[in-house]
């Protein structure tokens, strides 16, 4: 019997450590890659080692330690549908035993804690860090400036703790709750993460649909157009440089710098990158790539207003957290893997498109990022907001009914996940604002040769006349 227990024990200590060793594993593949991103967009400085740099140093690995944290919280849901469905199809195999409900499980509890950590110590601690001097009066260093920040974190702890306090009071006066405001642990910071949660929703509902509509102008500028679409203007001021060149060369002058000089930088890329591509990526690629875009979002929308129906008939179609994840024992997907590859191809669309809204947002471009010219400051602000938005995609997607799959740890407890108008409201707004967007994206050029159409002379009215029907 007692050697029973210790076989017991010891596999449950071989299990933990295998989980430790694979979830080290998995972070420091996305630490390798963030730390790459942020190198690639962080302001070039010397190689003089002083105060500042050190300083900047420690700010720029707390950065990449958020932005991986910010890689796993994406990579969640996508990682546990297909765990799920490799589970279903490979239940015996010998090699995938690793892969099982507590390794995910635990995946998602690290990552809302280092979600929260990052939210509210790390990403405030580099940011004070970063600005400090060091209190008047006192020696100058490094000492100095960690005492000064070590202080300005513990005001701003104070001030959010007491605003979740008041909060907390006004909308939740009866006893129960009453007693739970000074439960640090099991209040605060669940409420608090939970309206941040919600506030990630509200920026994802923001910046998605802007972002579905932006991806056709993006794409359209990285891919080479076909001949048939492209732009007559941009035709007719290459060939007006052609003409300027060869004028130049009879009459004997240099064209290189004249070319140059005249040449716009992007019309120049353009050019050359016509030039070198070949047959298909001119005439298929293109149509092709525009047509994966229309598809992804006009199933997303589709997903969306079926999952409207749901709620409307089933309020078990809220979405919910799960305690113990049921990994392996049932498909959550009615088509098995073609279903769960669809899901999981969406929710990093939906990404993509919330991080290019994000930044074609005006009050969020000065956050843009440049190559070799981003200042630390602004790669804060990048991290944050990144965070932000990919700790909310799982919610989002959820309640969105991309996928079906139970959001597990302390994604699942949020409060407001259970509110029926909530979710209805935002499953509503998001199917609405996206067509809405999509509508005006692609009625843009119809409604430009209107207006010159109409000449200069109606030029006032015609807008104005658009702007009433916000078109």
């Amino acid at each position: 019997m007692e050697e029973d227990e210790v076989t017991i024990r010891e596999q449950n200590f071989h299990s933990q450590v295998r989980e430790y060793i694979i979830c080290f594993l998995l972070f420091a593949v996305l630490y390798i890659v963030s730390y790459c991103i942020i190198t690639r967009y962080k302001r070039k400085s010397d190689d003089h080692e002083d105060e500042d740099a050190v300083v900047n140093r420690i700010s720029m690995y707390l950065c990449t330690f958020t932005l991986a944290v910010s890689g796993g919280a994406v990579l969640l849901l996508p990682f546990s549908i297909i765990s799920n469905e490799i589970l279903l199809s490979l239940p015996k195999n010998y090699y995938i035993q690793w892969l099982n409900g507590s390794l995910i499980h635990g995946l998602w509890n690290l990552v809302s804690l280092f979600s929260n950590l990052c939210l509210f110590v790390l990403m405030p601690f580099a940011y004070f860090f970063l600005e400090s001097e060091g209190f008047a009066g006192s020696k100058k260093g490094i000492k100095a400036r960690v005492l000064e920040t070590f202080v300005m974190l513990f005001l701003l702890g104070l001030l959010i703790l007491g605003i979740v306090w008041v909060a907390s009071a006004l909308i939740d006066n009866d006893a129960a709750s009453m007693e739970s405001l000074y439960d640090l642990w099991e209040f605060y910071l669940p409420y608090l993460y939970s309206c941040i949660s919600l506030m990630g929703g509200l920026l994802l509902l923001m910046c998605t649909p802007v972002g579905l509509s932006r991806m056709f102008t993006v794409m359209g500028q990285l891919l080479v157009k076909p001949t048939i679409l492209e732009d007559l203007d941009e035709q007719m001021y290459c060939i007006q440089l052609q003409e300027e060149a060869l004028q130049h060369k009879l009459n004997g002058e240099s064209v290189c710098c004249v070319t140059v000089r005249s040449i716009h930088p992007m019309v120049a890329d353009a050019w050359n990158r016509k030039k070198k591509a070949s047959a298909w990526e001119k005439n298929l690629l293109y149509p092709i790539v525009m047509l994966i875009l229309l598809a992804g979002t006009a199933i997303s929308v589709f997903l969306v207003a079926l999952n409207i129906l749901y709620l409307l008939v089933d309020e078990t179609a809220l979405p919910k957290g799960s305690a113990d994840p049921d990994i392996g024992n049932a498909s959550l997907s009615t088509f098995g893997v073609v279903q769960a590859v669809v899901e999981i191809i969406l929710m990093i669309y939906l990404m993509v498109s919330s991080v290019v809204g994000f930044y074609s947002l005006r009050i969020f471009k000065g956050l843009t990022p440049r190559k070799d010219d981003t200042t630390m400051t602004t790669i804060i602000g990048c991290c944050v907001s990144i965070l932000v938005l990919s700790s909310a995609l799982p919610v989002m997607s959820r309640t969105l009914g991309i996928t079906r799959f139970d959001l597990l740890g302390d994604f699942g407890r949020f409060n407001w996940l259970g509110n029926f108008y909530i979710v209805l409201s935002y499953n509503l707004l998001f199917a609405v604002v996206t067509t809405l967007c999509l509508v005006r994206k692609f009625t843009s050029a119809v409604r430009e040769e209107l207006l010159k159409a109409l000449g200069e002379g109606h030029l006032t009215n015609a807008k104005h006349i658009f702007h009433v029907f916000n078109l």
